[in-house]
């Protein structure tokens, strides 16, 4: 961790595979839960000092956002420091504050949803609880008002019993992502559903052969393709974990991975592999990924030049209701132990709910005004060939509330790593559903999660 380190590009120093790894972290993949309901008993917090300095911890990509902050409030007193969101950095130096009874960080940015599992739990939460009363204050941590302007389920991922612990910054809602040239050239109706989806790949494959509709061979897409499915494999209440691979929806779509896997349609290289870009950058038609795949996955790692690629609604089963998956997402985290709680709220809440700021970010934010001021900026939305606004924001509110995004157990750990090497030597997904339960299960047991007897 260093002090006020520069924001430097990670595409002009990383190769295609680096960058695209270090991408999904930075940019990072709910059960659904009323923000209003079940409120927290009333929160002390630690002696108030309002004029004491906060420290913020922030990623790379977050630290023009602080300064920016900064410059907005100059009688702000900010230490920003840059750190690594990947693995359980922020979770091991929590561990050794909380031992040495000292040196928390005031705010935290983290790209890790999975981390409101330890960070608002346990004897001493680290993450304050955001809409309580705050003792001897008489109001909440974070501004009430501004709640209800996130978008429909983006603060899920924070919420535990109706109690609020972080604040969403960005969405990342899936879409069906295609190429508008080559969809026109070959004359084809862009899919609506999932049965659309694999009748296209047949027709794709048998009409212009080498041409693909995506991957199967990177972990975001159990969240890409299962989630979007409504295939109930990652579903935590409480420490309660449940997952049945056998569900008519699951099956549905692994058949259809199956189906589309034979006849070359979606291949097993990596998306964000070293091989994908160099074999399909050119050739492929379209494929189901987050709002920040357009400008970050076509332009970036496959280089498809501006003007080419559009977004269209995201894929359902058909006569179902609308529903998509996510991949990524970060939040904020105002600590419990914070002793300028009133300073550490003014940031958060500049930085996840100004227009100004929120409009050249470099993702689709949470709350609605902001993402519609990132729409507004021709930098966010020049590349693409048509408007993806009323899909990004349609989408944002259509993500399934079936699959916890903050599970600890989440299938996307065993896809890449245990299905798709079967996949490759030849094994069905079909076939190999029952272990990848037995695999889900197994995680959320060694997690602690109460795994009940009927998921077995």
């Amino acid at each position: 961790m260093k002090s006020h380190a520069p924001a430097r590009s990670r595409w002009r120093r990383l190769g295609v595979a680096t960058s695209a790894a270090l991408l999904i972290a930075g940019l990072a993949g709910c059960a659904s839960v009323n923000v209003a309901a079940k409120p927290a008993p009333t929160f002390a917090p630690q002696k108030q000092d309002s004029k004491s300095t906060i420290t913020v911890w922030a990623d790379a990509t977050r630290v023009p956002a602080i300064q920016a902050y900064e410059k907005a409030h100059p009688e702000a007193k900010v230490n920003l420091v840059t750190f690594s969101t990947s693995g359980t950095v922020f979770q091991t130096k929590i561990n050794l504050f909380d031992k040495t009874g000292s040196g928390w960080p005031d705010v935290v940015f983290d790209s890790h949803l999975t981390d409101l599992d330890w960070a608002a739990t346990g004897k001493t939460p680290f993450a304050a609880p955001l809409n309580v009363e705050v003792k001897g204050v008489g109001e909440q941590v974070f501004p009430a008002p501004k709640f209800k302007d996130f978008a429909k389920g983006a603060l899920d991922p924070c919420t535990i019993d109706g109690t609020v612990y972080c604040v969403r910054n960005d969405l990342a809602q899936n879409v069906f992502w295609y190429n508008r040239d080559l969809m026109d050239q070959f004359g084809y109706k862009i899919p609506t559903t999932w049965e659309e989806f694999e009748n296209l790949g047949s027709k794709l494959t048998k009409e212009h052969p080498g041409y693909v509709l995506g991957s199967v061979g990177d972990a975001l897409q159990a969240q890409v393709f299962f989630w979007g499915a409504k295939c109930p494999i990652n579903t935590l209440t409480g420490n309660k974990f449940s997952a049945d691979t056998s569900s008519p929806e699951c099956l549905k779509m692994a058949k259809i991975i199956d189906n589309m896997v034979a006849n070359g349609s979606l291949t097993t290289d990596a998306l964000l592999g070293n091989t994908y870009p160099g074999k399909y950058g050119t050739k492929t038609l379209g494929l189901v990924g987050p709002a920040w795949f357009g400008q970050y996955i076509f332009s970036k790692v496959l280089q498809v030049p501006a003007g080419k690629v559009a977004a269209a609604a995201p894929l359902h089963w058909a006569g179902g209701a609308p529903a998509t998956g996510s991949v990524g997402g970060g939040v904020w985290y105002i600590s419990s132990h914070s002793t300028n709680l009133k300073a550490a709220s003014a940031l958060v809440n500049w930085v996840t709910t100004d227009t100004g700021i929120q409009s050249i970010a470099s993702t689709y934010p949470a709350y609605v005004p902001a993402a519609k001021a990132w729409l507004d900026n021709p930098k966010n939305t020049s590349y693409f060939a048509n408007d993806v606004g009323p899909v990004f924001e349609k989408a944002a509110g259509q993500v399934w509330n079936g699959w916890s995004s903050t599970s600890r157990a989440d299938p996307s750990n065993n896809w890449a790593s245990f299905v798709i090497p079967q996949v490759i030597q030849g094994k069905s997904v079909v076939d190999t559903l029952p272990a990848w339960q037995d695999q889900i299960l197994n995680l959320a047991k060694s997690v602690g999660y109460d795994v009940s007897e009927k998921s077995k």
